[in-house]
C-alpha cells in the first residue's frame, strides 16, 4: 500500500491529510490543520503526528505565475519543447526577467479555440521561492512540489465532456477551469481567506480564533434571513467573497465553452451558506462545496465538512501518489526516487493475463515467469537489470560530488543574486529620498525668492508717496488743493485733488504726464460741489 503526506502552506497556516492508495482506491487516514509562529517545527510535529517519518511528502508550489503559448498540433514532441522554450525566452525578455532565475513546468491540453494547435500551460516560480519551500522541508522525503492550481482538479470527480470551473479560496484565490477533464486555465487573485483572516486577527488577536470566527459566520441571502443571529464580521467576509464572485463570472462569460458546474472551495468554503451566496451571483451556473471523490460518499455530512477543510492538502497528497499531470513537479527526483521508479515498472510476473486499455486493445506487457528454472531470455533480462543497476550505482557514485559542488555555487550565485536584489533596492530607496529632499529644497527657495521680492517691493514703496509729494509741488498749481494720495497696489498711485478753476486742475494733470511723474495717468470727470471741483487722478510710478 502507498502512502503520501500532503502539505498546503500559506501565511501562518498548515493544512494537511495522509492518503494511501490501495487496489480499491485511496483513503484518507489522518487530516488536519496547525497555526504556526516557526513552520520548520510544525512540519516536523505534522510528520511525528502522522508517523510520516519516511512517507513521500507532496506540497504546493509558492507565488507561481501561469503563461500559455498555442504550439501547432502537428510539430514532434521536441519541436514542441524547443517552441515552448523560445516563447518562454521570449515573455522573459520582454518583461525583463533573468530566465536563469526561474524555474518553469509545462504541460499540454487540446486548444478548443483553434484545432489546429496544442495550448501549453506554462507555469513559472522564482527559483529563490522555490529554494524557500524546499528548505522548509530539507530532512524529510520530499517527492512532489506541484501547483495547487494544477493539483486541486485530482479530488473532482469529472464527467467526460463536462465542463467545470474549481475556487479554492485559500490565502491567495485560484480559479481553474477543467474542460473535458483536462485542466485549460488558471486564474490567481489576491482576494482570499489571508486578507479576511488577517483583518479578523487584528480585532481579535488570534488567528485561530480569525478562522473559528469565519467557520461560524453565515451569510444571509435573499432566500435566506435570520435577524435573530449576530454576524459581527460578515461585512469582513462579504466583500472578498463579492471580488471572488466577480472574478468567476467573468470567467464564465470569457470561457469558449458552456460552464456546468462551479465547486467551491478552501478555508472561506467553510463560510455558511457561501454556495447559496455564488449561485445568487452567478444566477444560471450550479455553485457547490467541493467534496473530495474519495470520500463524498461518506455517510456524515459533519466528517465531510471536516475533509473540506483540507482539500487543498488531500489533493497534494493525491497528487504524490500519482494523480495529475506528472509533468508539473518542481522537485527533482533523488537517486533513490528514480530506482524506485524503476522498480515500480509495469511489468508482469507469472501467468499471462488478457488486460485491455481504455480503448479496448490489449495491453503489452513483458512477461517473466520465474517459477522454475530460468530460460536464456529470463537470464539475460536479469544481468541486464543487474547491469543498469551496477552502471546507475557506479554513476551515482561518481557523480554525487560534482552535483553537490554545482547545487552549492547555485546557491551561492542566488545569494549573490538576491543580495544584488537587496542593494539595487536601498539604492533606488536612496534616489527617491534624495528626490524628494531636492524637491522640497526647490519649494522653499521658490517661497523665499517670492518673500525677498515681496520685502523689496515693500521697502521701494516705502518712501513712494513722499517722494511724489516733493517731485509735484513745484508744479502743483496755487488754486490746487491735493485731498489724498493713496498708494492703491505695488507702484499704482491715486491721487484726489480739487479746487475752484477747472482748468488748474487740467493743468495739473498734464503737467503730472508731461514731467513724468506718473505714467499711464487717467483722471474721473469731475464732481462740482458748490464752487469746488473734485477729481480722481489715477497713474503708475515710473
Amino acid at each position: 500500500m502507498q502512502n503520501c503526506l500532503g502539505i498546503y502552506i500559506e501565511n501562518n497556516l498548515i493544512k494537511y491529510a495522509k492518503v494511501s492508495k490501495d487496489k480499491d482506491g485511496f483513503n484518507v487516514e489522518t487530516y488536519g490543520l496547525k497555526f504556526f509562529d516557526n513552520i520548520e517545527d510544525t512540519i516536523k510535529k505534522v510528520i511525528d503526528e502522522t508517523y510520516s517519518f519516511n512517507t513521500p511528502i507532496s506540497i504546493n508550489l509558492a507565488n507561481e505565475k501561469y503563461l500559455y503559448f498555442d504550439v501547432f498540433s502537428l510539430l514532434s514532441k521536441s519541436d514542441v519543447q524547443k517552441t515552448v522554450q523560445t516563447e518562454y525566452e521570449a515573455y522573459c525578455d520582454e518583461n525583463k526577467y533573468n530566465t536563469k532565475a526561474f524555474e518553469n513546468r509545462y504541460a499540454l491540453v487540446p486548444n478548443i479555440e483553434n484545432k489546429e494547435k496544442i495550448r501549453a500551460i506554462n507555469i513559472i516560480v522564482n527559483k529563490i521561492e522555490l529554494n524557500k519551500q524546499k528548505q522548509y522541508l530539507e530532512k524529510t522525503n520530499l517527492s512532489k512540489i506541484v501547483p495547487i492550481g494544477a493539483a486541486i482538479s485530482n479530488i473532482v470527480r469529472l464527467e467526460k465532456k463536462e465542463n467545470v470551473i474549481i475556487v479554492n479560496m485559500e490565502g491567495k484565490t485560484t480559479i481553474t477551469s477543467v474542460y473535458d477533464k483536462q485542466i485549460y486555465n488558471v486564474d490567481i487573485i489576491d482576494a482570499g481567506s489571508e486578507e479576511v483572516l488577517e483583518k479578523i486577527n487584528r480585532i481579535e488577536n488570534s488567528m485561530s480564533k480569525a478562522y473559528e470566527i469565519c467557520k461560524g459566520t453565515t451569510i444571509y441571502t435573499s432566500n435566506v434571513i435570520d435577524d435573530t443571529k449576530e454576524q459581527p464580521y460578515l461585512e469582513t467576509i462579504i466583500p472578498t467573497l463579492y471580488t471572488i464572485a466577480e472574478k468567476v463570472k467573468n470567467t464564465i462569460d470569457e470561457a469558449p465553452v458552456k460552464i456546468g458546474t462551479v465547486y467551491l472551495t478552501g478555508t472561506l468554503s467553510a463560510v455558511n451558506n457561501v454556495d447559496l451566496y455564488f449561485q445568487e451571483i452567478l444566477q444560471s451556473t450550479d455553485c457547490k462545496i467541493l467534496k473530495p471523490k474519495i470520500i463524498e460518499d461518506a455517510s456524515s455530512q459533519s466528517n465531510i465538512k471536516d475533509f473540506i477543510e483540507v482539500n487543498s492538502a488531500i489533493a497534494l497528497a493525491m497528487q504524490g501518489l500519482g494523480e495529475g499531470v506528472q509533468s508539473l513537479n518542481f522537485k527533482e527526483a533523488n537517486f533513490a526516487q528514480k530506482v524506485k521508479q524503476l522498480l515500480n515498472a509495469n511489468v508482469s510476473f507469472g501467468k499471462k493475463q488478457n488486460k485491455t486499455d481504455k480503448l479496448g486493445k490489449p495491453k503489452k506487457e513483458i512477461n517473466i515467469d520465474l517459477r522454475g528454472a530460468l530460460d536464456k531470455t529470463e537470464l539475460m533480462l536479469i544481468r541486464a537489470v543487474v547491469a543498469i543497476i551496477i552502471i546507475n550505482v557506479l554513476f551515482a557514485v561518481f557523480s554525487k560530488l560534482l552535483i553537490k559542488q554545482m547545487n552549492k555555487k547555485q546557491t551561492e550565485v542566488e545569494g549573490l543574486i538576491s543580495s544584488e536584489q537587496s542593494e539595487i533596492a536601498k539604492i533606488e530607496k536612496d534616489t527617491n529620498e534624495l528626490d524628494s529632499k531636492n524637491k522640497k529644497y526647490t519649494a522653499l527657495t521658490q517661497e523665499l525668492k517670492a518673500i525677498n521680492e515681496k520685502i523689496s517691493t515693500i521697502a521701494e514703496m516705502k518712501n513712494s508717496i513722499p517722494n511724489l509729494l516733493n517731485q509735484i509741488m513745484y508744479v502743483i498749481p496755487e488754486e490746487v488743493r491735493l485731498v489724498s494720495v493713496e498708494n492703491t497696489s505695488e507702484k499704482k498711485m491715486q491721487i484726489v485733488a480739487e479746487s475752484a478753476n477747472y482748468d488748474q486742475l487740467g493743468y495739473f494733470i498734464a503737467k503730472l504726464k508731461l514731467e513724468g511723474y506718473l505714467k499711464d495717468v487717467v483722471s474721473s470727470s469731475g464732481q462740482k460741489t458748490g464752487d469746488i471741483v473734485k477729481v480722481t487722478i489715477e497713474g503708475v510710478l515710473p
